[in-house]
């Protein structure tokens, strides 16, 4: 089975090889080698059951390099990671899918959020040259009580969102970027309530400038959920108008990835049957 992607910030799963003309019939453009790699990583980009729903979208679609996320529902449990690799091109992507196999490698082993992050330092300071590292969040959620650890090596704090109002920055304590070898990780912890929102996202959002300019900013990040989140229900819905709002403020201008992940924790009785959007 495979994971594709057919149109910008969407994945469509097929295990039916036959599919490929369909596939690059919806393809607006050539999609980079980089970019190829890296969409042949994800998972489907959102989920939904009782308990929590989540969606991410990356951008641009067709020449994504060193952005990636990944996640998995284990139990009551659900992992999530979204990286960063360093640099552009081939090299980023080469460095992201390392950074992802060992992220999924210690997640199946079932550990602790700071022993997957020393695995993933270990595996790319093992591989790469010194000057060559990730930025991640590692993220485990309770879905049964809402409990929330986080490792923030090297990424923007998240946001949380609550009755679509930003409410508060995540700041927590930081960790070195994955590959320096040897940081100790920082777990940062907390209790969400039912319909709370989390988002992560990478810098290539928020540093994005045009020539001269200043760059897009956290507070422009956050008026703009605010503006959108009133007029969307699902978290798809938000996570898509979100970075086609913010796309229209930047004036179309993208010199570098940019990932959303919305994670909304509902609550609820156990029920593990998920509705995966493809």
């Amino acid at each position: 089975m495979r994971y594709r992607s057919s149109t910008p910030g969407s994945v469509c799963f097929s295990s039916d090889t036959s599919a490929e003309p369909e596939f690059l019939a919806r393809r607006r453009e050539p999609m980079s080698v980089s970019a190829e790699i890296q969409w042949s990583l994800l998972p489907p980009l959102s989920m939904a059951l009782p308990q929590v729903a989540v969606a991410g979208i990356m951008e641009p679609a067709y020449d994504v390099a060193g952005d990636s996320l990944d996640y998995a529902l284990n139990d009551e449990v659900l992992h999530i990671a979204v990286i960063d690799a360093m640099g552009h091109g081939l090299n980023a992507a080469v460095l992201a899918t390392v950074a992802i196999g060992a992220y999924r490698h210690a997640r199946r082993a079932n550990v602790g959020l700071a022993e997957l992050y020393e695995f993933m330092d270990t595996a790319i300071n093992d591989q790469f040259s010194p000057d060559q590292f990730v930025t991640a969040q590692m993220v485990r959620l309770d879905i049964g009580s809402g409990s929330l650890e986080w490792v923030n090596a090297g990424h923007p704090a998240p946001l949380l969102i609550r009755g679509n109002q930003v409410i508060e920055v995540l700041e927590g304590a930081s960790t070195l970027p994955v590959g320096f070898g040897g940081a100790a990780p920082q777990i940062n912890a907390r209790q969400l309530v039912r319909h709370d929102r989390v988002l992560f996202y990478t810098d290539g959002l928020v540093e994005e400038h045009e020539t001269g300019g200043e760059q897009f900013g956290e507070e422009r990040l956050i008026n703009s959920i605010e503006h959108v989140g009133p007029m969307t229900r699902s978290v798809q819905q938000m996570v898509r108008s979100l970075s086609h709002t913010l796309m229209r403020q930047r004036k179309g201008t993208t010199t570098d990835d940019a990932t959303l992940f919305l994670v909304e924790w509902r609550g609820g009785t156990a029920d593990h049957l998920a509705e995966v959007n493809l």
